[in-house]
């Protein structure tokens, strides 16, 4: 029993250790992306800033595939069904191509019917460098309220299977309540 104790502890450390990223209870900070789909279409605009203190999910991907819009998906009905507590969120596509990402961005909002949650670029593949985004991770979610991080998942997309996403959405609300 102790051997299994000490097995499991190594592997709790281990896993806590090869996370990357903003620890939870940091701050998050400022940084600019070019609003694809969003109410500023077309713009460079920050909407870390503009959601202040509000509760955000931030999903930072590297590509736009069926898995991460069905994720984006579930996230923007969950952003719907919760205007009165004020949430937003928003997607960040990492490139370095960025306007060679706009079209199949706007294909996928209108496929997917996302209309609450702007879809942006960032230019470059490493994302804003305070964000410490893991450079193996093909998708990190991050949740924060009044500016302090509560969640951050790195995945791979293949892990965003049904499950998994409903279990994203329902840690919102860590930022909801």
């Amino acid at each position: 029993m102790k051997i299994l104790s000490a097995v499991a502890a190594l592997l709790v450390v281990s896993s806590v250790a090869m996370a990357g990223g903003l620890e939870v209870g940091e701050g998050v900070g400022a940084f600019y992306v070019t609003d694809v789909t969003g109410p500023s279409a077309g713009e460079k605009l920050c909407y870390r800033c503009q959601y202040r203190n509000r509760p955000v999910v931030s999903i930072f991907a590297r590509e736009m595939n069926d898995n991460v819009a069905s994720l984006v998906q579930s996230v923007d009905a969950t952003v719907g069904e919760n205007e009165s507590k004020k949430m937003a969120a928003f997607v960040v596509l990492l490139t370095d191509q960025p306007e060679a990402q706009e079209t199949q961005l706007k294909d996928v909002a209108k496929s997917k019917s996302i209309s609450k949650t702007p879809l942006t670029v960032f230019d470059g593949p490493t994302g804003p460098p305070a964000y410490k985004i893991s450079k193996d991770a093909e998708v990190t979610v991050m949740m924060w309220v009044d500016g302090k991080l509560k969640v951050n998942e790195e995945l791979k997309a293949s892990d965003l299977s049904n499950d998994k996403i409903k279990a994203l959405v329902a840690k919102t609300e860590t930022i909801l309540n």
